[in-house]
């Protein structure tokens, strides 16, 4: 068989060009890592969410009164058999020679009606009207409160609704139970089934109030 023979040049000349692809390959793998610089030049997701997003921390709701004219006064007061004599008598209700215990506040004494609203974020669970207290709305609120606003001339919300807080939920009205009071609303709050007197609510988180 014959030989064959590679001449030098040849031999030198791939030498080189392997040489010369061995450094270019270097080259390329130290212009990779270059690129891939640290920190400093490089947006990860995560830095880029972390410095646009703002912390937020619940605000807790402090109960609000159910009406936002500033001369609205209490009407009529909760009954509260702890209470003097003079108070219980303000908390009654004269009605047909029938006494009733006022399980709410009325609040009223202007000669126009005026706007109710929700005194915390809820679900309206009932909207109906009665022959001796008018419209009557009630919101369900967390931790098992209960707002009921009655003797309401006009209803803006409908079953199931979501309310915010301070929503106009209706206008104050007149009742056949409480004629001589005028346009009013007769606001109710129930805690864990229990009426409280609204009068000891307003501006008090939930917590506060379950707390007493």
């Amino acid at each position: 068989m014959k030989k064959l023979k590679i001449k030098k040049p040849v031999i030198y000349s791939a030498c080189i060009a392997a040489s010369l692809a061995l450094i270019g390959g270097l080259m390329y793998a130290n212009t990779s890592k270059q690129d891939l610089k640290p920190e400093e030049d490089l947006i990860y997701v995560s830095r880029l969410f972390d410095d646009n997003v703002t912390s937020v921390v619940s605000t807790p709701h402090v109960i609000v009164k159910p009406y936002t004219n500033t001369n609205i006064k209490v009407l009529n007061t909760f009954y509260d058999y702890r209470s003097d004599e003079s108070t219980q008598q303000k908390s009654i209700i004269n009605y047909d020679t029938t006494y009733i215990q006022n399980s709410g506040a009325s609040y009223g004494g202007i000669n126009e009606t005026f706007d109710v609203v929700s005194v915390l974020p809820g679900t309206v669970t009932s909207v109906k009207e009665d022959k001796l207290m008018g419209k009557i709305v009630t919101i369900e609120h967390d931790s098992n409160i209960i707002t009921t606003y009655k003797s309401l001339s006009e209803v803006t919300v409908k079953e199931g609704d979501n309310v915010a807080q301070s929503t106009v939920i209706g206008k104050a009205g007149e009742s056949n139970l409480e004629k001589d009071l005028g346009k009013h609303v007769l606001f109710e709050i129930t805690v864990d089934g229990k009426y409280v007197n609204p009068e000891n609510c307003f501006n008090k988180t939930i917590d506060q109030l379950k707390s007493n």
